[in-house]
């Protein structure tokens, strides 16, 4: 029960605005993962960046399992396998950016998507964790059975042979 595992790897694109822009982020992501994006809208409007509440800014997908897991070690190399240690938060969770989607090996420039950086969000969890998740009665995980940073630390660099940095 205190193996730690990964629960999913979210990738996000967020363009600011909708159209041809977000629909080809919408299928880079979609070429990348297998899987359908998600589009996600904005919380408020924000007149200065030309944006209204509702209105589609980016676009998501989370992947879950073995998908997950062979994503995750493409994406890493992407970064080449380093990651500042500010990239963890104190529940055993980590994010870090791509620049360019080029940069993840195997995949290669279409000049018809253009150039697209994203966000790389990975939950990490031990067995147990649905009690928190489930509908009936859910309950809280105890301190004792919650992941810390230094165990993800520790995953991450052990599982994945990831080299954290200061």
């Amino acid at each position: 029960m205190r193996e730690v595992r990964v629960e999913k790897v979210t990738l996000n694109i967020g363009v600011g605005e909708g159209g041809e822009k977000l629909s080809k982020a919408e299928a880079l992501l979609e070429r990348l993962s297998g899987q359908k994006p998600f589009r996600t809208l904005a919380r408020k409007t924000v007149r200065e960046f030309g944006m209204r509440k509702g209105e589609p800014v980016g676009v998501k997908v989370t992947l879950r399992g073995e998908r997950a897991e062979e994503m995750l070690a493409k994406l890493l190399q992407a970064v080449d396998n380093k990651l500042p240690s500010r990239c963890f938060n104190g529940s055993g969770n980590f994010s870090f950016g791509i620049k360019e989607y080029i940069d993840i090996p195997g995949v290669r420039y279409d000049p018809e998507l253009g150039m697209f950086g994203m966000d790389v969000c990975v939950s990490l969890e031990r067995p147990g964790y649905r009690v928190k998740r489930r509908r009936h009665r859910p309950g809280k995980i105890p301190a004792s059975h919650a992941l810390t940073r230094e165990e993800a630390i520790n995953f991450v660099t052990q599982k994945l042979g990831v080299t954290v940095v200061e």
